[in-house]
């Protein structure tokens, strides 16, 4: 919002490319402020209202650059142009300092451009958090806080963070749970957005932290906050009035696909048309929602990337990864993306942190890198492989940050969530467990649990079977032949009784000595 409350500026792709307007708030009349091919969003006013400020996607990463608007002829001025990301320009009431996002220190930091000085010195890191990726910087009414959203990993805290201006080399306090942090018109309170696993929530605090407004649940992604002192007039103008009657209608209808031979009251799975899957089938009561979401990423990204799945339905005899024996993907209401598109770098995974556990945020590259499809890429993803890199703590870490990668993409988790599909946790062992940081999955829940979807295809009997029957393998195992190795033969057991042994006697060794002639008797006449 302008400082003097009369108009709006944002960023449209309503032309084909991503470029900066105003909206006069009395009037409903649109000011188009850049027409090129490059991607432009995150306008900041300037005090005195003679400059915007914003992110521009030029030579291959984001650099801030500075509009006139009282010399349209006048080209951009470049405030930045590093290699590395640079977004989010925060203009300060003050009118000499800019607070910017940048990656250039390996992760993203809050950091601050003093106008008054030259490239020597000019540039500061404010949060200087190497543990931590920090976003959407804020500015208090009067300058004197600067506020910004952290996202943590490890021991820090993550959340809405003040800086105070007037005592810079303090570090920053943590004031609560959030992000997109916009002020209140008196700079007594803060207004935030909370992201829980799979739904935004709107919330408020005083600058103790202390809480001034319950979460509220909102019907989408949040993409910005402001919270100006702004009164409409009664009735709206004719503009809102329109805007408002709108309904948008219904992206995707469900359908029944009726299938003979299904005991009552169960349900069943269906093909999937053209799908590439080790079984390509879907519950009935979603394949219509994975259609529609599977159209309208290719019209978004240019390209079929739901057509090869790593997984849909898993039927009970297919095992699947160790810790994965409840899995969504056993009751047809769950995909998973093939994750080889993120070693051909077609696919990032930006990690995002919900109380204890870990989940992921998706983008799949956009075919057309002209900037007639999707947005460059603001945080920094966290890169899975670099676990087997050999460094003790990235392993332990189960990764770490890399640059934003560059060109425009397509946030598919966004996307996915508008046709009701949820992303998953993470297993508490991700970081040493590739499978385990399941970070592919989507499921579309209906608000049942697993047990109970389970029940929608399964009788209760079969989930209480403790062992899962496996299927014959299409090639038989090899039996290996017969060895020569020969019978043991069988030994005689010891019996109690004793035998009696007959001892020889002892015959004596004949001799060589002639027998006696025998002496003829004598005759007495």
């Amino acid at each position: 919002l302008s400082p003097d409350g009369r108009r709006l500026a944002f960023a449209s792709d309503r032309d084909g490319f991503w470029d900066l307007y105003t909206l006069d708030l009395p009037t409903g009349a649109v000011t188009r402020l850049t027409d090129t091919p490059y991607y432009e969003s995150s306008p900041t006013w300037s005090p005195d209202l003679a400059w915007i400020a914003y992110e521009s996607y030029q030579k291959g990463h984001l650099d801030i650059a500075i509009l006139s608007l009282t010399d349209p002829a006048q080209p951009p001025i470049l405030l930045s142009d590093d290699a590395a990301a640079d977004h989010s320009p925060a203009w300060a009431p003050n009118g000499r300092q800019i607070a910017f996002v940048s990656s250039r220190g390996g992760d993203s930091e809050i950091w601050l451009a003093d106008l008054d000085k030259t490239e020597d010195g000019r540039f500061v890191n404010l949060s200087n958090s190497p543990r931590a990726a920090e976003t959407h910087p804020a500015w208090s009414p009067d300058g004197h806080y600067l506020a910004w959203a952290s996202a943590s990993q490890g021991r820090e805290v993550g959340g809405i963070y003040l800086w105070d201006a007037n005592a810079g080399d303090r570090p920053a306090v943590w004031v609560g749970e959030g992000d997109w942090p916009a002020w209140g018109a008196t700079g007594g309170s803060l207004l935030a957005g909370v992201t829980a696993a799979n739904q935004d929530f709107l919330t408020a605090y005083d600058l103790r932290g202390d809480p001034i407004l319950l979460p509220a649940p909102l019907p989408g992604a949040l993409r910005g906050l402001i919270w100006p002192k702004l009164s409409l007039p009664t009735p709206l103008p004719a503009f809102l009035q329109q805007a408002a009657a709108q309904t948008p209608p219904a992206i995707y209808a469900p359908g029944v696909t009726p299938v003979a031979d299904v005991p009552g009251r169960r349900w069943y799975v269906v093909p999937l048309p053209r799908v590439q899957a080790p079984y390509p089938e879907l519950h009935d009561l979603v394949d219509e929602s994975f259609n529609a979401l599977r159209q309208r990423t290719i019209l978004e990204t240019g390209w079929d990337a739901l057509g090869s799945l790593q997984n849909a339905f898993a039927p009970l005899t297919a095992p699947l990864d160790p810790g994965l024996g409840q899995d969504w993907l056993y009751t047809g209401r769950a995909f998973a993306i093939n994750s080889l598109m993120s070693n051909a770098g077609w696919m990032v995974a930006v990690r995002e942190d919900v109380g204890a556990q870990t989940y992921w945020r998706l983008y799949i590259r956009a075919l057309a890198q002209d900037g007639s499809q999707g947005a460059p890429i603001q945080n920094p993803p966290w890169d899975l492989a670099s676990r087997y890199e050999l460094d003790p703590k990235t392993y332990e870490a189960g990764g770490r940050y890399a640059q934003p990668p560059s060109g425009y993409w397509i946030d598919f988790t966004a996307l996915a969530r508008a046709y009701g599909w949820e992303r998953l946790p993470a297993l508490p062992d991700w970081r040493n467990y590739y499978a385990g940081a399941r970070y592919t999955e989507f499921a579309l829940t209906g608000g049942l649990d697993w047990y109970s979807a389970m029940l929608e295809l399964y009788p209760p009997e079969i989930l209480i079977t403790p062992t899962r029957l496996l299927p014959p393998t299409a090639t038989p195992s090899r039996t290996p032949p017969p060895s020569g190795t020969p019978a043991p033969t069988r030994t005689p057991r010891f019996t109690g009784t004793p035998t009696l042994t007959r001892t020889p006697s002892s015959t004596p060794t004949p001799s060589n000595t002639p027998l006696p002639t025998p002496t003829p008797p004598t005759i007495i006449p």
